[in-house]
């Protein structure tokens, strides 16, 4: 059976992301857009409606034109809004960088998304460079000033008009974020300007962003959770954003007190020590009335927990990038959210769950699900093979999530068919560290599975085959020499053979029996 949604369908306005987001910008006038936590730095909407044309006329000026991409490497900060909306102003393509990547995790990207162009700041040149000499950057720019890089000042100062090239929002592509879906190396997921619109809609209908909130936002805007749910989502409804460029517990309690923050969204992680760190008590936190978690599962527990502590509203959302991204979310208004749950179906979202054959799932069964709604994605960038196993036919988009919903409407993720490990939000596909692992010359074979982690949620645990000496530490050390930080090795197990199927895909339900790691 097909689960729809309870809310009323929404008509989805045939407008770009930018000119949606940005409508009211030059209306709220000095009213501060971003805020810098760490330096007070303030971004008005105002300048911010100005200074997002000024980007795009001096992206032109510089040949950059219609469906050009610009990869955004830049942690949390007032420009990134003005590189981001810039870049879609001058009809081009935005791809964004994890501030955590490798050269090699840049460069991977930038050439898959064939960018021209490339924002970052200082302390990122290091992996910046490379990449962007491995991949043939045309031009990198940087916010502040570095040797082999244009100041990203420059950009603001063309006195040319910005170029007013014409969009389609239901086919031109806007963002191009990178998601591993439900196996193997990254893909580009292809977001249309009418995608992201939509998914703004839909999310505003149960979750009631105002004028007069002032919202934290530490989750990262080269994710889709920051990106869509925080960044845009924030000033599309005018409210301000006090950006962190990293989370650092004291800091971001800090700067939740100094700037009376109303609203928070967060994941499981950071849930955790809202809930159970001392130094929380130490902060005048009564200004915060809710909070919003995603892009993990929490338990009923810990979410009412934290509730309890802060004295606000707590509520849970689902979604993936491949989503732009919520298809889920509980309603922020009292007494209609159920702890523990993700949520009902927001508006224009089908739903259906089935089983391992195919075959459909009534209440209370848990399955995979199954969306369908306008926020779904057009595709992987030209991977047709990977766009067939995850898109069907007729338009269902196939999570690899199992759940089950309630008499009610109310969604609860249980299990992942999917093998991405899930650290801290971060997705870690195992078969790349298992490609790391097994250049090892001391290592056979490997698989890597999740460790269940209450502070991080999972973590990568690597099975090995050796035929050769070498410990664990050694084995971590190689990895993480490879690999960014987030999907680094934290535990190692030798065994005698790892368990496969006769078709050969490693069996990682049998190592995740095995239970808790031993050391070599």
């Amino acid at each position: 059976m097909i689960f729809r949604s309870p809310h009323p369908d929404i008509t989805v306005p045939d407008i770009a992301l930018h000119r949606f987001v940005l409508a009211m910008a030059a209306q709220l006038g000095g009213k501060p857009a971003l805020i810098d936590g760490p330096s007070g730095r303030t971004l008005t909407y105002a300048q911010l409606d100005a200074g997002v044309d000024r980007v795009a006329a001096g992206l032109a000026k510089r040949g950059f034109e219609k469906g050009d991409v610009l990869g955004l490497f830049v942690p949390n900060c007032p420009e990134f809004a003005l590189a981001f909306h810039g870049t879609l102003a001058a009809a081009g393509v935005v791809t964004t960088v994890n501030s955590l990547c490798t050269v090699q995790d840049a460069a991977y990207q930038l050439r898959d998304a064939r960018a021209r162009f490339l924002v970052t700041v200082p302390a990122f040149m290091d992996r910046a460079a490379p990449a962007a000499q491995q991949v043939g950057i045309e031009e990198i720019f940087v916010l502040g000033s570095a040797t082999g890089a244009t100041p990203f000042a420059a950009l603001l100062e063309t006195g040319a008009a910005a170029p007013r090239a014409l969009v389609d929002p239901a086919e031109d592509l806007a963002v191009l974020p990178y998601s591993s879906g439900t196996t193997g190396f990254p893909k580009g997921v292809v977001l249309t300007h009418r995608n992201l619109v939509a998914n703004l809609l839909q999310t505003a209908w149960v979750h009631h962003v105002a004028e007069q909130d002032r919202i934290i936002a530490v989750l990262p805007f080269f994710h889709i959770y920051g990106m869509q749910v925080v960044l845009n989502l924030a000033l599309w409804r005018g409210a301000t954003l006090v950006t962190m460029p990293k989370f650092e517990l004291e800091p971001f309690l800090g700067t939740l007190q100094r700037h009376r923050i109303t609203r928070a969204f967060v994941v499981p992680p950071l849930v955790l020590a809202l809930a159970k760190h001392p130094a929380v008590d130490g902060y005048d936190l009564s200004s915060v009335r809710a909070m919003m978690s995603g892009a993990a599962p929490l338990d009923a527990d810990l979410e009412t927990a934290c509730a309890r502590r802060l004295g606000c509203g707590f509520i849970q959302g689902y979604g993936l990038t491949e989503a732009s991204p919520v298809t889920h979310a509980n309603p922020d208004e009292p007494g209609k959210c159920k702890p523990g749950t993700v949520g009902q179906l927001l508006p224009n979202t089908d739903c259906r769950i089935v089983d391992a054959a195919g075959a459909e799932l009534g209440p209370d069964e848990d399955g995979e699900l199954l969306i369908r709604g306008p926020q779904v994605m057009r595709g992987y960038l030209n991977n047709p093979e990977a766009t067939a196993a995850t898109l069907d036919a007729d338009g269902w988009l196939h999570t690899g999530d199992i759940g089950h919903v309630d008499r009610d409407g109310y969604f609860t993720i249980v299990d992942r068919l999917k093998e991405l490990i899930k650290y801290k939000g971060f997705q870690v596909p195992p078969a790349e560290l298992e490609a790391v692992l097994r250049s090892h010359p001391a290592v056979a074979d490997a698989a890597v599975v999740p460790l269940v982690d209450r502070e991080c949620g999972e973590v990568p645990k690597a099975f090995v085959v050796l035929r050769g000496d070498v410990s664990a530490a050694d084995l971590m050390a190689f990895v993480a020499e490879r690999v960014a930080p987030y999907k680094q090795i934290r535990a190692v197990e030798v065994i005698d053979a790892i368990p496969k199927s006769p078709s050969g895909k490693i069996l990682r339900r049998v190592l995740k029996e095995r239970g808790q790691p031993s050391v070599i």
